[in-house]
């Protein structure tokens, strides 16, 4: 496993490994019950053995100390690895050996897989863990999209403005559909590095590959496929596909901040045939869990903290919270020199993170991983008429339901770092 562990072999062979994994062996129904049994259990990966060809999992990475200690880090050390994977990226190894994905091809037939209906005003069954691999005139793409499976081959999915929907909107120009190769089960360099944000020019895979040159001492291993993007040999599930000409409503859907999301006429996408491993496992993330809060918010920390640390050189810690969703509230713990640093780090959080819309500044000495710590920090050292920062009309996330429908929003920080050059003691805790 190298210097870390986590899935190099099936997910099928692995999961066992895992600290915390709940077998259930019973037959469990798609529709809602597997939600449910997901959420009782949110720090457990959740294993339905009752299905067969793919079987079903979830919670497979629901804490932030589960992803570092893959790489042999703490929790709080893990945003730094991951910002240097960001700035020194790596190509993957293109290898040309049969993965074992590639041993068994099937038509596809997608409604007979267990594929989870989540909450009850879902416009149906999603796949939630797909990631969609890409090449166009030379740039390739990785990037997380739900698809709604509508019938076998397919069904609507949900395209957000980036680096994905410039190349549909590209190949449209040209009336051609983009070829996309889908692959649900990989290493977690992979889940990672799929929901960086990066410009357009850089390949998220080489992201994977350097996090995994971290975690293993080797590049990560791909598979060139015939239109150029690239799969990671260690993928459970592959579908081989294309995004149409054609759109279709798709939604509603519960998402990340556990309302929601709105009805939209989004592209379609065909699958053209299937590729397994042997007993595979079908990842599901459950929207609005511990997990997609992890795997969609951690990857804009490194972003965060290198927006900071160019205002202000002492960041020592950086995190998107659980109660924001992993998404639209955030603490950043600094060491303050100057007067101003607080409200600096305040407008540089906004800036590497576009969609946060609350961000709370300590000192160094308060832990920003334990919720109360922070709390007691805002209640022990903010004054209000000379810490609080009101940003109005700013962009934020299309997700909250508090914005307007173009996601124009008021953004507000908060500096509850002591002032310089008052004596520290009264604000101190005591300990024994």
């Amino acid at each position: 496993m190298g210097k870390g562990s986590g899935p190099q072999v099936p997910l099928a062979t692995f999961l066992p490994t895992l600290a915390h994994v709940r077998e259930v062996a019973d037959p469990v129904s798609p529709h809602l019950e597997v939600t449910r049994e997901w959420l009782r259990t949110p720090h457990e990966a959740v294993w339905f053995r009752s299905f067969r060809n793919p079987s079903l999992v979830g919670n497979l990475w629901p804490t932030r100390e589960s992803v570092a200690a893959c790489y042999g880090a703490t929790a709080r050390e893990f945003t730094e690895i991951l910002l240097q994977a960001i700035e020194h990226p790596t190509p993957p190894a293109v290898v040309k050996t049969t993965a074992p994905w590639q041993e068994n091809e099937s038509k596809p037939r997608l409604t007979e897989w267990p594929v989870p209906h989540f909450y009850p005003e879902d416009a149906g069954s999603y796949l939630t863990a797909a990631i969609f691999s890409s090449q166009w005139k030379g740039k390739r793409n990785l990037s997380y999209h739900r698809l709604w499976i509508q019938g076998d081959d397919g069904g609507p999915m949900r395209l957000v403005p980036r680096h994905l929907d410039r190349m549909v909107q590209e190949a449209r120009r040209s009336r051609e559909e983009l070829p996309v190769s889908i692959f649900i089960g990989a290493p977690i360099d992979v889940l990672l590095a799929a929901a960086c944000s990066t410009d357009y020019a850089v390949d998220e895979m080489e992201i994977a590959s350097a996090l995994h040159q971290r975690r293993t001492g080797e590049p990560l291993r791909v598979v060139e496929m015939p239109d150029g993007s690239r799969v990671p040999f260690e993928a459970e599930i592959v579908l081989r596909g294309r995004i149409t000409l054609a759109d279709a409503e798709e939604g509603p859907f519960l998402d990340i901040l556990g309302t929601y999301d709105t009805k939209r006429i989004q592209p379609v996408v065909r699958i053209e045939s299937v590729h397994t491993v042997k007993s595979p496992v079908l990842h599901a993330i459950v929207p609005g869990s511990d997990e997609h809060f992890l795997l969609m918010g951690l990857p804009r920390e490194p972003l965060m903290l290198r927006s900071v640390r160019s205002v202000v050189p002492g960041v020592r810690a950086v995190r998107l919270t659980e109660g924001g969703c992993g998404w639209l509230n955030g603490v950043v713990a600094i060491d303050k020199r100057r007067e101003g640093d607080g409200k600096n780090a305040i407008l540089a959080a906004f800036s590497g993170h576009a969609s946060l819309k609350q961000v709370t500044i300590v000192d160094s000495d308060i832990d920003i991983f334990h919720d109360r710590e922070v709390e007691w920090a805002v209640a022990t050292r903010l004054q209000a008429d000379r810490g609080l920062v009101v940003i109005p009309g700013a962009t934020g996330s299309s997700l909250d339901p508090s914005a307007s429908k173009d996601g124009i929003t008021t953004k507000w920080g908060i500096d509850a770092t002591l002032p310089l050059g008052i004596p520290r003691e009264p604000f101190l805790k005591g300990h024994l």
